[in-house]
């Protein structure tokens, strides 16, 4: 069976998609405090945290160094992210008057699905490339993607993932099972990864729009 190339090869790729990733999410952790309106130090924490929280618990169950203790970097990118929402960010937004989701929410939202799709590439391909089995490695990229916005939602006091039925593991999954498939069949890291990262924003992106999100248990058919 093709193995994937050792992260040696994918370090350039991986390294620039990382912090693409760290980034968008610092955005949606700021945002998050936006709409509590905190201040600049509670900004820069939920950047952090919502930034580099999945990937910390990856690199925990997997054995890897921490990536962002010896790369402190990713933190200051973070903290960069939460300074640009505090400058940027409107300061009277509000929700909509027919209740849709405000300007704030709707940002967020979308800030979140990009960093979704990428951290689950990620996460699967850094995963895969320590040599961990391939469905591991599809459970570490749906972590990565999830876990720093579950973190976010509790300490904004805002319903978290795995309590709504929205369409965002569901995502994460399709993503990284892509990346991982792709890869095991021999495709090179861009155009799996491209496509993972493509697979999981489309369905994030449709469930955004459309509002989709899974049947609850017992719920009667409509």
């Amino acid at each position: 069976m093709p193995v994937p190339a050792p992260i040696e090869a994918l370090s350039t790729a991986l390294y620039w998609l990382d912090y693409a990733a760290v980034a968008v999410f610092g955005a949606s952790g700021a945002i998050a405090a936006a709409r509590a309106r905190q201040d600049i130090i509670t900004f820069g924490f939920f950047a952090a945290i919502t930034g580099v929280g999945g990937g910390t618990l990856r690199d925990v169950l997997i054995g890897a160094p921490v990536f962002w203790v010896q790369r402190p970097s990713y933190i200051i990118v973070c903290l960069l992210a939460a300074l640009a929402v505090w400058c940027l960010a409107p300061k009277s937004a509000s929700p909509h008057p027919d209740g849709k989701p405000g300007k704030r929410l709707m940002a967020m939202m979308w800030l979140d699905a990009l960093g979704m799709a990428a951290y689950a590439v990620v996460g699967s391909a850094k995963a895969l490339n320590l040599g961990v089995a391939p469905f591991s490695a599809v459970v570490m990229g749906v972590l990565t993607a999830a876990f720093g916005g579950v973190i976010r939602d509790v300490l904004a006091g805002e319903p978290n993932l795995l309590l709504r039925r929205d369409i965002y593991i569901t995502a994460a999954l399709l993503g990284a099972c892509v990346f991982v498939g792709l890869s095991l069949l021999g495709l090179s890291f861009w155009p799996a990864g491209l496509s993972g990262f493509a697979a999981a924003f489309a369905l994030r992106a449709a469930a955004i729009h459309w509002t989709w999100c899974l049947p609850a248990f017992g719920a009667p058919p409509k």
